[in-house]
């Protein structure tokens, strides 16, 4: 009885193994087909994938890398309007901290504008594009009203008592969060209405911007607006001939108008593209001989933080737009090209991240500000450098200026707020 008992267990006990077997064997496959599917439908690397130097493709090290450059660039540039700006305040009269007080509350302002636009609704930005672009307008218009200010013959500002700003900067950011808005909608009626139909109103909106600020003979803001336009059209699906055809009607109708109508602003451009005469040095080459002096000066590593010559009442605009050559001179070869990596990190970090968004709103967002800031920086280091002539841009988040500050701090805000649209980021951050 014993082992006829025996003998009954043991068949029952291999069918169990077996059956566990099939089932496990069964459930295996599906776990896995599961696994493909899911790879497949995200369509990005998994964390694992993020080894060495692929780093720098992993989204949360872009998000991470992103702040801390934006913090890195907003430090650095309060010490380096200090260090520009302190002679010229003594010889005014004033404290030597005055300038570099006066960045520190606006960028203090700005940090608080940009932490409450990291936390904003993305619906909202969609939303309020069209009416904050209407502002941009509005306030670009009063700089031809007796409330506008002239700036090195610039009618780009507006002043209240003793507060003063530029609106363009405002308008800036509008492009890039309206642009994305009608460009989309336009996209989606091109097949039935045509490119030109299609288009029109996002492409009155650009012209208009950019009206506005040529008119104020602001030519280097003028080229940040058409390089945001330029950049948000061409993801916008807008056809590439007919942006290369309107582009070139457009830049000989901006020489024929605004260049060889203005001996100035031509006596500028030919400046940088001929040799100076005695006379030049002394005038329209003046500011930008002393600025390759100072880079020459600097060397591999610098003559030492503070110890600049040149901005010893030498280079106009030492703590402003030329900025980047006291620090080519102070803190050297080394010390710029730390500069320029932290652009490079920036703008980086912010293609990596729209190039994995879904969200199309948020991609194209992001690299309009790219395009401002990047484009911005790169144009502000070849006027040093001689490449391009001087056009009284400044340097994002180092030179000093207030309204550029808090602007260059809020749209970092929003870029962080459209980078956290990916999930990963947002996870991630949510986790700390």
């Amino acid at each position: 009885m014993f082992k006829k008992d025996k003998r009954k267990a043991t068949p029952r006990s291999a069918q169990s193994a077996a059956t566990r077997q099939g089932l496990s064997t069964a459930v295996s496959p599906r776990r896995s087909n599961n696994s493909s599917q899911q790879k497949r439908d995200t369509g990005r690397p998994s964390e694992t994938a993020y080894i060495g130097w692929r780093n720098i493709l992993n989204p949360v090290w872009c998000y991470n890398g992103f702040i801390t450059s934006v913090g890195a660039l907003t430090i650095f540039g309060l010490l380096m309007v200090f260090s520009s700006s302190s002679v010229d305040m003594v010889a005014d009269g004033e404290s030597p901290w005055a300038q570099v007080a006066n960045q520190a509350f606006y960028g203090g302002l700005g940090l608080l504008v940009a932490v409450v636009a990291m936390h904003l609704p993305l619906m909202l930005y969609k939303r309020a594009s069209f009416g904050f672009l209407l502002f941009g307008f509005l306030l670009q218009a009063l700089t031809f009203s007796p409330l506008g200010i002239s700036v090195n013959g610039n009618s780009g500002w507006i002043g209240f008592g003793s507060v003063s700003f530029q609106p363009a900067e405002i308008l800036k950011l509008a492009l890039c969060l309206w642009l994305p808005i009608a460009l989309g909608s336009a996209q989606k009626r091109v097949k039935s209405e045509g490119p030109l139909k299609a288009y029109w109103v996002p492409a009155v909106g650009f012209v208009l911007a950019f009206v506005l600020v040529m008119i104020g003979k602001d030519l280097g803001t003028a080229m940040i607006i058409v390089l945001i336009g330029v950049v948000a059209f061409l993801l916008g699906g807008f056809p590439i001939r007919w942006l290369l055809s309107i582009g070139l009607v457009g830049a000989v109708g901006i020489v024929a108008i605004f260049v060889l109508g203005n001996n100035n602003r031509m006596s500028r451009i030919l400046a940088a593209y001929k040799p100076c005469t005695a006379s030049d040095a002394q005038g329209v080459c003046y500011q930008s001989i002393h600025g390759l002096y100072a880079m020459a000066s600097g060397g591999l590593t610098g003559v030492g933080l503070g110890n600049s010559r040149e901005k010893w009442n030498y280079l106009p605009e030492a703590h402003n737009d030329f900025i980047f050559a006291v620090i080519g001179e102070e803190l050297g070869f080394v010390g710029a090209c730390m500069v320029i990596l932290a652009f490079v990190v920036m703008g980086w970090c912010l293609i990596r991240v729209a190039w994995l968004s879904r969200d199309g709103y948020a991609r194209m967002v992001m690299v309009g500000i790219a395009a401002w800031i990047v484009g911005q920086a790169l144009i502000n280091i070849c006027v040093v450098l001689g490449i391009l002539p001087v056009m009284g841009l400044p340097l994002p988040f180092v030179s000093a200026g207030g309204t550029a500050l808090i602007m260059c701090l809020i749209s970092a805000g929003v870029a962080a707020r459209m980078m956290r649209s990916l999930p990963e980021i947002r996870g991630a951050v949510s986790e700390a």
